[in-house]
Formats: C-alpha cells, sequence, structure tokens
C-alpha cells in the first residue's frame, strides 16, 4: 500500500509538517508505505481551463508540461493521499488549489474513459491555522475531493486553530493519527475495488420516464400534505396582509 501525503505549507519546520508527520507515522504502523511531497518546492501552474473549451480535452496528463504533471502521476499512482494545509483566509492555501483545478484532468476521464482516476482512493485532511477556518477549509477539501471520486473514511479529519504548538494539542495529535491509520484501514476495507461513478444509471432507471414518476409521486404527496399545510400558511399570509386571503 502506498500513501502519498502531500505538504501545502511553505514552512516545513511548521504546525501542518508536524500533524502530517504524526498522520504518515500512524499510516506506516499500519503498514503503508508513505512518500511525502512539498508543494511550495515545485512549479504546479494554474489550470487553464481546457474543460471549458472541448470537454474531451482535459484528460491525464494534463496538457500542461510543468510539474504538477509529475504529482498528478503519484496521485494516480497511490492507493490513498493525505493533505496537509496551513489556512489562507478560510481556505488552502494557493499552491494547493492550484493542484487541485489540475487535478480536474483525473477526474475528468470519468468523461473521457468511463471512470475518474482517483475514483475509490480514500483520502484524509489536516488543516493548521493560527486563527479560525479550519473547518471551512476542510469541508472544502472533503467536498471537493469527494466530488473527484476519493473516499473520504470516517474521521478523516484534523485541524488546529492556534499560535500555540498544535503537538501540545492532544486532541489534533489524537486525530491527525487516526486520519493517517483509517486512510490505511479504508485502503485494506476496499481491497482496491471501489464502486463507481455510473453516467448512465439515470438512462437505466427509466431516463425521462423515471423523473416524471417522481414528480408524479412528489404531487401526489403534495396533494395531501398541502391540505394539512394550507390552512396554517393561509392564516399567517392573513395575519401579515390584514386578514386577506
Amino acid at each position: 500500500m502506498k500513501v502519498l501525503i502531500i505538504n501545502a505549507s511553505p514552512r516545513k519546520y511548521g504546525g501542518v509538517t508536524a500533524l502530517l508527520t504524526v498522520a504518515e507515522e500512524a499510516a506506516r504502523a499500519e503498514g503503508a508505505d508513505t512518500e511525502v511531497i512539498y508543494l511550495y518546492d515545485l512549479d504546479i501552474g494554474p489550470c487553464i481551463g481546457c474543460v471549458s473549451d472541448v470537454q474531451e480535452a482535459c484528460r491525464y496528463p494534463c496538457v500542461i508540461d510543468d510539474d504538477g504533471r509529475e504529482v498528478l502521476r503519484k496521485i494516480v499512482e497511490a492507493d490513498g493521499v493525505i493533505v496537509g494545509t496551513p489556512i489562507y483566509w478560510y481556505g488552502p492555501s494557493g499552491p494547493l488549489k492550484n493542484l487541485i483545478d489540475r487535478m480536474t484532468s483525473l477526474e475528468n476521464m470519468a468523461i473521457v474513459a468511463g471512470r475518474s482516476l482517483v475514483e475509490g482512493k480514500p483520502a484524509g485532511f489536516i488543516a493548521v491555522g493560527n486563527d479560525s477556518g479550519a473547518i471551512m477549509t476542510i469541508a472544502y477539501l472533503m467536498v471537493t475531493f469527494n466530488s473527484m471520486g476519493f473516499t473520504i473514511p470516517p474521521w478523516a479529519l484534523a485541524y488546529h486553530h492556534s499560535m500555540d504548538d498544535p503537538l501540545s494539542n492532544r486532541s489534533a495529535v489524537e486525530d491527525a493519527a487516526n486520519v493517517g491509520a483509517l486512510v490505511v484501514r479504508m485502503i485494506k476495507s476496499l481491497g482496491g475495488l471501489a464502486p463507481g461513478y455510473d453516467p448512465d444509471l439515470l438512462n437505466r432507471l427509466g431516463g425521462e420516464a423515471f423523473i416524471e414518476k417522481v414528480r408524479e409521486r412528489l404531487k401526489s404527496i403534495r396533494e395531501v400534505e398541502w391540505r394539512l399545510r394550507k390552512p396554517r400558511v393561509m392564516r399567517l399570509l392573513g395575519e401579515e396582509g390584514g386578514g386577506n386571503e
């Protein structure tokens, strides 16, 4: 098992590295091999939006020939990833955002070849900052990675938002250790096989006929529920409108 650890902090001696190191040691204790990459050491240019010109043009390997290509390759070859970032104005650092945008070339392979190249890979997240914004940062990362096809294990997050040493925050350290362990345990649980996104599922369910069936079901529910709700709603309207229904 190979876990790629993505460090998106400009300070290799800082709090992000501290908690990522905890996660890495826990992952190794679970039997995984690990590799750490520091995004600030690399040249990862911004996405240029090929997908908005011709959707099929956005594909792996990314058309931009820089260090981002190598990082994307490492993500594809890894069994799971752990991402750590400082909190920059309620979000991740700039180099990580560039990488995420470039990862569209991995996700869009679902359109090009029928499957996202990251589909099913477990991912965990760590955020560290001197002030608020940790949950917003992690929520953004979780939503984005899951939308690309990554599997998010339970409790796959750790954060610290204080000027104090993150290693003095026992709760954050315990959470970081569990991020590392749970990513590896999820890899073992999936066994390399994860359910894939089915772009033809709606058609197989019946397409427009299926949608109409759902619409009719909601209509019948509304007819019953509206009879119960209408007196209350109309009473409120009457009170606000001076007694007019």
